[in-house]
């Protein structure tokens, strides 16, 4: 088993240091020549990170202006925290103990780090408010999903909890709001095939082998909507969105289903009626059985 690159450079603001690797060729002359073309930001913002001591390589010696280009190089870059909307809720502290934190997270915050979701993400802000360096997502919940979220304390327990859910030992219980059709049978379990395209905002069912699969049940309804309970068997990309969108039911709130729809970022009314509810599972480092409920409420009108 190759072993993982660890970053030379500590977290900034609570955000790991980000890794690069040179092209194998190239006419630069220096690694900043390299950075300045690479990075999209102006060239003297690379001057002042290179000036700030914060590129080093894989053996920790910091990068400068002078530093010559090394192809298939591995660089680690503090980067700058860029401007972003805050996210006006907060993200709540179910459990803690020395290996587990679970999260309640709200509607609107992503995860980890991705795109223009740096510093308003739940990990980062858990990291900066409770102190935990090494705290990493078990698994991830979409930015506009709410509920719960499991992170590791430290390194050496990630991968004992990431194995919970790729081999599907966790009991996962989701909630959500969408329009109540009468003719609908359910309870159902719903299959398919869903394959997501990178670039591409939509996942899509698609014919072959199902990969994907949830249990459908209905709640309660009044006014022409339901509270559907949905119970994933395993954890596709937009699953939950797909399959009741594909049965006529797309939840409410959704911008990606059954149609796009752009949102401004400043923009956190109607979220997405779909809620994390619960997580149980045996716990693989002390072997005790645990069960999580989020604190959240999905409101049917």
């Amino acid at each position: 088993m190759r072993r993982k690159l660890r970053s030379p450079l500590p977290q900034r603001d609570g955000l790991d240091a980000a890794r690069l690797r040179t092209p194998g060729s190239g006419t630069w002359a220096t690694m900043r020549d390299h950075l300045v073309e690479r990075l999209p930001i102006p060239a003297g913002e690379v001057d002042r990170m290179l000036r700030e001591q914060r590129v080093a390589d894989r053996h920790g010696r910091f990068v400068d202006a002078t530093t010559p280009f090394a192809p298939d190089a591995f660089l680690w870059v503090q980067r700058e925290l860029p401007a972003e909307v805050p996210v006006p809720f907060e993200v709540a502290v179910l459990h803690r103990d020395e290996h587990l934190l679970v999260a309640d997270k709200p509607h609107f915050l992503a995860t980890t780090p991705r795109g223009g979701h740096v510093a308003e993400t739940a990990l980062v802000r858990l990291r900066r408010a409770l102190e935990l360096p090494e705290l990493s997502p078990v698994h991830r919940l979409d930015r506009l999903t709410a509920g719960l979220v499991l992170f590791a304390v430290h390194r050496a327990a990630r991968r004992e909890y990431q194995l919970l859910f790729q081999d599907r030992a966790v009991r996962k219980e989701y909630e959500a709001i969408a329009p109540h059709d009468p003719a609908l049978e359910l309870p159902r379990v719903v299959r398919s095939r869903i394959e997501k395209e990178r670039g591409v905002l939509q996942a899509r069912e698609v014919p072959g082998p199902v990969n994907a699969e949830t249990r459908v049940e209905l709640e309660e309804h009044r006014g022409g909507l339901a509270r559907y309970r949905l119970l994933p068997a395993t954890g596709r990309t937009h699953q939950l969105r797909v399959h009741l969108a594909s049965l006529g039911v797309p939840i409410l709130g959704d911008e990606l289903y059954p149609e796009v729809r752009e949102r401004a970022a400043e923009d956190f009314t109607d979220p997405l009626r779909l809620l994390a509810k619960e997580l149980a599972f045996d716990d693989p480092i002390t072997g005790a059985p645990r069960r999580f409920t989020s604190r959240r409420a999905l409101e049917l009108p």
